[in-house]
């Protein structure tokens, strides 16, 4: 016999289910049109490969194009914002990097707030930056290096890429832990600093691994140390800085973000298959290449990794006394 009370039960989990079918058939069908995958720097760079990598796999994974869609500009922020302000339905997402966790901070004033505002997809891979002296530095080690520098004051200049960039942030987290003074010389990107520590204008630099081991390998620069908390592969005989400076840790985190409101089922959905091509031997070795394997996780593992980073880099920023108004 159906009771007054079993058909309201009926009618309300009836009505439940109307409103979990269409969101679970968006997931399913998603995407049904390209997506674009928004980059904050020029086509070329190390950041704009690895989308491509991911990128072109999910299209081959998912049926529809994932489209590269670079836009530089403030130190990453219009890329950020243009994706912040996007419509929250998966369509367009953001490949995370250093400069949004570093920015959080650096910025004086931003039109969105990177931890509240972008929803952590997934995680790809932490690259190393690496300590690198010239060859006109004595110093073998990283403990040299610090007697070196405290016993020359004020000879010793530390390049970087620019202000407010990981390999910028690298060397004031490296004083900050250990009390020398250097003095920073930014240039604008990787190429001239490393011409300037070739020529030895410039005696320390933190750079990228993909854009630095050619040097070291090739002995005109010399390797002390690598910024992650491991050794990397593609320089195994190279200790981690954290071996002479305990608990320094510097690595750049690279991963997929979309606007906050996007539909769980949707990060899942992207999540999973990221995963899947973070798992393919092919794009691992690749990622290798790059400067780090890959991280597997969810999608809260990364929203985890992304505070984590923000939170770092602030003490950082705060340390050198930067900030752009």
């Amino acid at each position: 016999m159906i009771t007054r009370r079993n058909a309201i039960q009926a009618i309300a989990m009836a009505a439940t289910a109307s409103t979990l079918l269409p969101r679970r058939s968006l997931a399913l069908d998603y995407p049904t049109r390209p997506v674009r995958f928004v980059v904050g720097y020029p086509a070329g760079g190390a950041t704009d490969i690895l989308a491509r990598l991911i990128g072109a796999k999910l299209s081959e994974r998912l049926g529809q194009q994932f489209i590269i869609e670079n836009k530089p500009g403030a130190g990453n922020n219009i890329g950020t914002e243009m994706v912040v302000n996007a419509p929250a339905d998966g369509y367009t997402i953001l490949l995370v990097n250093p400069a949004n966790y570093i920015n959080a901070s650096l910025y004086a004033k931003l039109n969105f707030d990177f931890v509240r505002d972008i929803a952590g997809v997934a995680a790809f891979n932490r690259t190393a930056n690496v300590m690198t002296v010239n060859s006109q530095v004595p110093s073998r080690t990283v403990a040299e290096f610090i007697d070196y520098v405290k016993t020359n004051p004020g000879k010793v200049n530390l390049a970087s890429s620019g202000n407010g960039t990981s390999v910028h942030l690298s060397g004031e987290m490296f004083m900050a832990m250990t009390g020398v003074k250097m003095q920073h010389v930014p240039y604008r990107g990787a190429a001239p600093a490393i011409t300037d520590m070739l020529g030895g204008q410039v005696q320390l630099i933190f750079d990228n691994m993909p854009s630095i081991i050619q040097h070291i390998r090739g002995g005109t620069l010399r390797a002390l140390a690598v910024t992650t908390a491991q050794r990397s592969d593609l320089l195994p005989d190279v200790p981690t800085l954290a071996e002479t400076v305990p608990g320094y840790e510097a690595s750049a985190l690279f991963g997929m973000g979309a606007p906050k409101a996007t539909p769980p089922e949707i990060v899942a959905k992207l999540n999973g298959e990221v995963n899947a091509v973070l798992a393919d031997p092919a794009v691992k070795a690749r990622l290798v290449e790059l400067g780090g394997a890959p991280l597997i996780g969810p999608p809260a593992a990364f929203d985890a990794m992304i505070a984590d980073e923000t939170a770092k880099w602030s003490k950082v920023v705060k340390f050198a006394g930067l900030k752009v108004e």
